[in-house]
């Protein structure tokens, strides 16, 4: 049994953590500049934004708990690391979007029965449209960054922040449609849909979340990876079987068995194994655990674990 823990080429996990600050930066200051666009104009849809800006610095505050966490190195209760702290973040940004969805919908229901008038129209849409600007800006950084890191928690504050985005948009061309046309009942109908509209963003976390705790395998195109660099030893008489990948957060699991020819000697087995390891290392980005399992490819006794379960 040979094992190689991480990845020679992985960024420093403690760097994620300037993303959250910056999260939570922007929600602070986009929870200011919402909330005096509502007193300004009285909206419920901007009502609603800034109620959603509140979700998000909740949302960012737990994120930089939970990633605090998963950052922390492996210990004797935590052999494989605490990595799966982030879908527990990402979980919870997925359930706050569901939140934010239903007080949005339960203000603007409520303001269909009891109609107001709109004021200081445009003072209000343009404090909107600053701090939707923001929310952009840190969104596709936060974005960026999870992609580059392999973070579902970045990912997912990202796409939280987005769908404040969006919501803002709707919320912004309400208030613009109430000034052209007069009809009160807009204000209240387009935050409607933008809550319908974020639900699904929220029902996609979650289910992402859901999958990550399960031991979810790593990306299709990540195995054809791996495959592509085992078949590369065919040649030599080297073959494989039992190929297991599972993703924790930002490390990825491999697992495998490396048939060679009987007749060759631990040490070149070993050598074999090493530069498996290597090129599969070089090959996926971020942290990644190899294990592997060196067998004689002609004992048949070596065939009989290909099953998940034996």
């Amino acid at each position: 049994m040979h094992a190689q823990p991480t990845s020679d080429a992985a960024p420093a996990p403690r760097s994620l953590r300037r993303y959250i600050h910056l999260s939570i930066g922007a929600a602070v200051l986009t929870i200011g500049l919402k909330g005096a666009a509502y007193f300004l104009t009285g909206s419920v849809g901007l009502l609603s934004d800034a109620m959603e800006s509140l979700v998000n610095l909740v949302a960012a505050l737990l994120a930089l708990f939970l990633l605090t966490i998963a950052e922390r190195p492996p210990d004797e209760d935590h052999a494989y690391g605490h990595t799966k702290a982030e879908y527990f973040s990402s979980a919870a940004e997925g359930a706050l979007i569901l939140l934010a969805a239903y007080s949005i919908g339960a203000a603007a229901i409520s303001r269909i029965m009891t109609p107001q008038p709109l004021e200081n129209i445009g003072v209000g849409v343009a404090v909107s449209v600053t701090a939707s600007a923001i929310n952009f800006f840190v969104a596709r950084v936060l974005l960026r960054a999870g992609q580059r890191y392999n973070s579902i928690t970045l990912e997912a504050d990202a796409h939280h922040l987005m769908t404040d985005v969006w919501t803002s948009a709707g919320v912004i061309a309400g208030i613009i449609a109430v000034a052209l046309t007069g009809w009160e009942l807009l204000d209240p109908l387009i935050a409607l849909a933008v809550a319908a509209n974020i639900v699904w963003s929220g029902v996609q976390l979650m289910r992402r979340s859901a999958l990550g705790l399960l031991d979810s395998a790593i990306p299709q195109t990540e195995r054809d990876q791996v495959v592509a660099v085992l078949q590369r030893y065919a040649p030599q008489g080297v073959q494989f079987h039992s190929l297991r990948t599972r993703q924790a957060g930002q490390r990825r699991f491999l697992s495998m068995h490396i048939l060679v020819p009987g007749k060759w000697t631990v040490q070149r087995g070993h050598n074999m194994l090493e530069q498996i390891e290597r090129e599969l290392r070089q090959t996926l980005p971020g942290p990644t655990t190899i294990l592997t399992h060196l067998e004689p490819v002609e004992d048949p006794v070596s065939m009989e674990d290909i099953e998940i379960d034996r």
